[in-house]
């Protein structure tokens, strides 16, 4: 006897293994280090759906009915962007406050539609690390100027996961360092 499994199955298993990756960059045509990310993700369709916020929305009016929706269909969920003025691009901010919504994200016995689902962060910063701390320029480290990212993560009961991020564009915009971290982000989601 031969067991068959529906080709819709084995199609869903395939989905539930892909990462969305979304991408928050106001000017991502002259990003030197998120273009090139994006460029490498869509060389994998297989293992990665990008989903570009202001490409989607110039007029920064979300659908939010269908981000909810695209965000149960993930189990892995990256949010990619330019890290500046300590915080994120505003549509970053601006999707969080409506698409988390009460009774869909939290707060009701039918809400908590994130739960579960692996989340991370991947973030550029301009400036060199050793900056970011007690001893440099901005006092806090990253991990600090996040933590409000992770806090309503997991408020929502996602599986919030350690950052990627990386620093240094401003000071350096050679080819070897842009090229130096796609692998270092493939590799950060290939671990999610």
């Amino acid at each position: 006897m031969f067991l068959t499994i529906p080709l819709w199955l084995l199609n869903k298993k395939q989905y539930d293994m892909r990462i969305l990756i979304i991408v928050i960059h106001n000017k991502i045509k002259d990003s030197l280090i998120n273009k090139r990310w994006v460029e490498e993700l869509n060389k994998h369709p297989d293992k990665y759906d990008v989903h570009q916020l202001y490409e989607i929305y110039p007029d920064e009016k979300i659908d939010i009915i269908k981000e909810q929706k695209l965000i149960e269909s993930y189990d892995k969920i990256v949010f990619q962007f330019p890290f500046y003025w300590f915080n994120c691009p505003p549509l970053f901010k601006k999707w969080l406050d409506e698409v988390l919504t009460y009774g869909w994200a939290y707060g009701s016995k039918s809400g908590y539609k994130v739960s579960g689902k692996k989340i991370a962060l991947a973030i550029t910063a301009g400036i060199d690390e050793k900056e970011y701390g007690p001893l440099g320029i901005y006092k806090y480290n990253l991990k600090q100027l996040t933590s409000p990212f992770e806090l309503t993560f997991e408020y929502i009961r996602a599986d919030y996961k350690q950052f990627f991020a990386y620093y240094g564009i401003e000071l350096n915009t050679s080819s070897e360092w842009i090229e130096k971290s796609v692998p270092l982000y493939i590799d950060f989601l290939d671990s999610l």
